[in-house]
């Protein structure tokens, strides 16, 4: 990938499209969320790295660990995107930087802020090339599409993020089949399933169907599209297309889910704010939530009985697509002052003591395969939800986003732009024109931006 302004100070205006729509770098929390120590790149003891992350990322007792386990000190600077600006366009950047790889690798990395790792990996023992998922490749960009070229970051757990749990008690009480184990019902069968399982009083709904929004407006539309057989961005990602028949089948979809509130959405908003406390309280039969969502199921063993995780649905004589829509880690900036040390710290978090700990915990798929057999199996629960979720892992892909956009910028723009077509004020097809006309427009800012 050629860099022209690799070796000059970074223009604020670079970022423009950063600080005016909010990174997605800051959209997403961390998901979840027998090892090798490093003999390769090696940080010196005593030395410091500076680490721009959320509280949950990096513990007060893993700063202590690591430490103990590298003789490294982190600093931990809580992630701020204007901050992150300040510092990236001051030449003074964090020596890492938490992000969502999904939407942030190709973003960055086509801003030339992001360091290469390709050497780091080749000589690295602990994070081997023939060892990574293939969910790392989110963090991969040629310069025009992401899941190719260099590497620029990791992934520290993941998840399938189309697929969703259901509730057993909630189907058996309407006499509804199961959804298969390892073969995906389609959309519309699942839409017709959430239809039968709403429950409604006096105009209320008091326990949801299911719940179907992806991680971001932005990633879900993209899988969704994906999986009808096309995609929402043109072969450059400079433009989307909600008009043609696969990006219109998966926008139709979603304004029907959101039209008929048999879930929550911007129009029947989740009075929790999230599917978690609602599908532990029995008022959600079906949850879109990958593998890491049994984290949390597991604390509640009668809950955890009548759980199921189910495959990622397709659309009728379209693809099987099962993407992460996260991909959540770290990337090291082309101006940090302090590589090595940071790459130490790096193979500490992704393959030592922190991912052991996270590999057992059940709330991610390690990003490691070595580290797949620690995923908890002791309980039936776990058994099923680990069968299920190990079949899925054949149907992963790359679904690859734009640069030119972040996900926050494009949840924006949709969110102003769709209500009216959730409400059946306008069709579909006028919300397909309005959305290309405001994303495009967006897109267009943002490739100039990128020069």
């Amino acid at each position: 990938m050629r860099r022209p302004h690799a070796g000059a100070p970074l223009s604020r205006r670079r970022f423009l499209s950063l600080s005016a729509g909010g990174a997605a770098a800051g959209a997403a929390a961390l998901s979840g969320c027998a090892l090798l120590v490093s003999n390769g790149v090696e940080g010196g003891s005593g030395e410091t790295v500076t680490m721009m992350v959320k509280p949950d990322d990096i513990t007060p007792d893993l700063v202590k660990q690591a430490l103990k386990d590298t003789g490294i000190t982190i600093r931990r600077v809580e992630f701020d995107i204007t901050k992150l600006i300040a510092m990236l366009t001051s030449g003074n950047p964090p020596d890492l930087v938490r992000g969502v790889g999904a939407q942030d690798a190709a973003y960055f990395a086509a801003r030339d802020v992001m360091q290469e790792l390709d050497s780091y990996f080749a000589r690295s023992t602990v994070l081997r090339l023939d060892d990574l998922d293939p969910v790392n490749d989110l963090w991969r960009y040629d310069g025009k599409t992401q899941g190719k070229g260099p590497r620029y970051g990791m992934a520290k757990d993941f998840s399938q993020d189309s697929m969703f749990w259901y509730n057993t008690s909630a189907f058996d009480r309407k006499g509804l089949d199961y959804p298969p184990e390892t073969e995906p019902v389609t959309y519309e069968e699942w839409l017709e399933n959430a239809r039968q399982l709403v429950q409604r009083s006096k105009g209320q709904t008091t326990v949801f169907g299911g719940s179907y929004n992806g991680l971001t407006k932005a990633t879900l539309l993209t899988t969704l599209t994906a999986s009808a057989g096309g995609s929402l961005f043109s072969d450059d990602f400079s433009r989307v297309d909600f008009t043609t028949p696969e990006a219109r089948k998966a926008l139709a979809w979603y304004i029907e889910y959101c039209k008929t509130k048999v879930g929550p959405s911007s129009i029947q908003p989740d009075p929790n704010g999230w599917d978690g406390p609602t599908f532990q309280a029995g008022r959600l039969a079906m949850s879109n939530n990958g593998y890491w969502l049994g984290g949390m199921i597991g604390t509640d063993k009668k809950l955890a009985e009548v759980s199921r995780l189910a495959p990622a649905p397709m659309f009728a004589g379209g693809e099987r697509i099962s993407a992460c829509q996260g991909g959540t880690g770290l990337w090291m900036p082309r101006k940090a002052k302090n590589k090595d040390a940071a790459w130490r710290i790096f193979e500490w978090f992704f393959g030592e003591a922190p991912a052991g700990s996270r590999a057992s915990g059940g709330w991610g798929i390690p990003t490691l395969k070595s580290l797949r057999s620690l995923m908890p199996a002791q309980e039936d629960h776990q058994k099923r939800a680990l069968k299920v979720q190990e079949n899925e892992l054949k149907h992963f892909s790359v679904v690859a986003f734009s640069p030119y956009t972040t996900g926050d910028s494009f949840e924006a723009l949709f969110n102003q732009a769709a209500p009216a077509a959730m409400k059946g004020d306008i069709s579909v097809d006028t919300l397909a024109g309005n959305l290309n006309s405001v994303i495009n427009e967006q897109l267009k800012r943002g490739k100039e931006q990128v020069g």
